[in-house]
């Protein structure tokens, strides 16, 4: 039987449709971007030519690529204005290191008298990007609280996923939605107990209220077992002119990155995919090559040295290349700094364990400190890897765990990393139980619901500081 990996956690829905406003916050974006470009060389009284021009065009569509990836335009309606400001500042910051990338490739599109000018310009557009959304947030919320563009709603279905968005509506003012109840049709007995004396009607009740226009959104919150029922009720839901939505029940939230694909004139809904797809695939990417670039230009001469270690204190290669489950579940070749006297790498390859005898002296030190693991980084230049991601096992153990563990292999949806989501929270080394590995998934599947640079920036900073001394690491 297998161990069933606890999928409770926030997952991959279906993708949401972008904002009315988005097409305006676009807009609003490019021409801030511009105009401050302008403002600042006109007022330091230099000319703009038409290297300026390319400039400020390069800047607009790395800006773009990068808004897009990380869904800036989607609504933000019931999200943080902190969340927001996060994602439109690391849009622009990743724009503007893309913009010097490229002037340091082409220093004429740059040249030394400009310096000052262009970062001048890419802190007060920043700042600019960021103050915007904050005063028109600010603005749109005040309205709603007035009772502005406000709208009526009432969720049909007495259900912990309807009570849920009920709560949501109503500690949540500035979405300007008044909630008027909850209906269903049960008897107050054969209703669940929480919820006994929170129906303010039946279905029959929510339907009057609709056809008199009292109400303008109608949330059904049943199981989806109750199709037929849904059904009756989308049906007389049709006699009215109110705004209706389903709340898919709980197992839609354990998809992974489920969102809708069109084949041809039918719609399909994908039950397990990949965070990186368009502009998010080629946003992980510059964000591969880039750290790595920089940490690789910093570790060189010491990789250097623990190669020279590693071959002078015992017999074999200094590097280990073994083969692992990469993308998709292809196998790839990992490169590590030799820490044993044995290189198992077949269809039987015994896990590291404490005392372990095949460990060399030096290896003991390099697996403590994960200093074996400094060679990945060239993986992740040759696109096997990414810098964060779910630790690759070897080939023996995915085969192993795979037949032992429901939704291990969904982990392979993504590129395997030198560090991950499991590892700075003390999953990694030794997993002498399967419940350890059970664990171990469980943070790898969160990581790939919850994926974002953001995300990735903050598990590479743990790292640092957590991430490569570890007790049952041997």
């Amino acid at each position: 039987m297998k161990a069933k990996v606890n999928k409770d956690r926030q997952g991959g829905i279906i993708q949401s449709n972008q904002s009315s406003f988005s097409t305006l916050y676009r807009l609003v974006d490019m021409i801030t971007i511009t105009v401050i470009y302008f403002s600042i060389f006109w007022m330091l009284g230099m000319k703009i030519d038409s290297t300026g021009m390319l400039i400020v065009l390069i800047s607009n569509i790395f800006f773009m690529l990068l808004a897009e990836a990380l869904d800036l335009y989607r609504s933000w309606r019931t999200e943080s204005t902190t969340l927001l400001i996060k994602h439109a500042a690391m849009a622009w910051l990743f724009a503007c290191l893309l913009v010097v990338a490229v002037s340091y490739f082409f220093p004429s599109l740059a040249p030394y008298g400009r310096k000052t000018a262009m970062f001048a310009w890419f802190a007060v557009t920043g700042l600019s990007l960021m103050s915007w959304r904050i005063i028109f947030r600010e603005i749109l919320f005040f309205q709603r609280r007035q009772g502005h563009n406000s709208r009526s709603a009432i969720v049909i279905g007495a259900t912990s996923s309807g009570y849920n968005l009920a709560m949501q509506i109503i500690e949540n003012d500035q979405l300007g939605i008044r909630f008027k109840g909850i209906f269903d049709d049960r008897a107050p007995e054969r209703l669940p107990h929480e919820f006994q004396n929170q129906v303010l009607g039946t279905v029959k009740d929510a339907l009057k209220l609709a056809k008199e226009n009292q109400i303008d959104y109608i949330y059904v919150a049943m199981p989806m077992s109750a199709e037929k029922r849904i059904t009756d009720i989308l049906n007389q839901c049709s006699d009215t002119t109110c705004n209706v939505y389903i709340i898919p029940n709980f197992f839609i939230y354990n998809l992974l990155n489920a969102r809708w694909q069109t084949v041809g004139s039918v719609q399909t809904l994908s039950v397990f995919d990949t965070p990186f797809q368009g502009a998010n695939d080629v946003l992980k990417r510059i964000e591969d090559i880039v750290v790595s670039i920089m940490i690789l230009s910093i570790i060189a001469i010491p990789m250097l040295f623990i190669a020279l270690a590693v071959k002078m204190t015992s017999k074999g290669p200094a590097i280990f290349k073994q083969n692992r489950y990469g993308l998709d579940g292809k196998e790839i070749k990992v490169y590590k700094f030799r820490s044993m006297t044995t290189q198992d790498n077949g269809e039987a390859v015994k896990q590291a364990t404490k005392n372990d005898s095949r460990i060399t002296p030096l290896g003991a030190f390099l697996r403590k400190t994960s200093l074996d693991e400094l060679p990945q980084f060239i993986n992740v230049l040759q696109g096997r890897m990414s810098i964060v991601g779910p630790r690759p096992h070897a080939v023996a153990h995915n085969e192993e765990y795979r037949a032992l563990i429901e939704g291990y292999m969904l982990r392979h949806k993504v590129k395997p990393g030198i560090t991950g989501w499991a590892q700075i929270n003390g999953f990694r080394g030794e997993t002498e139980t399967v419940n350890k590995m059970v664990k171990r998934v469980e943070y790898d599947l969160d990581y790939i619901h919850r994926w974002s640079v953001w995300f990735d920036l903050k598990i590479i900073f743990k790292t640092v500081f957590k991430g490569f001394v570890d007790k049952n690491a041997y």
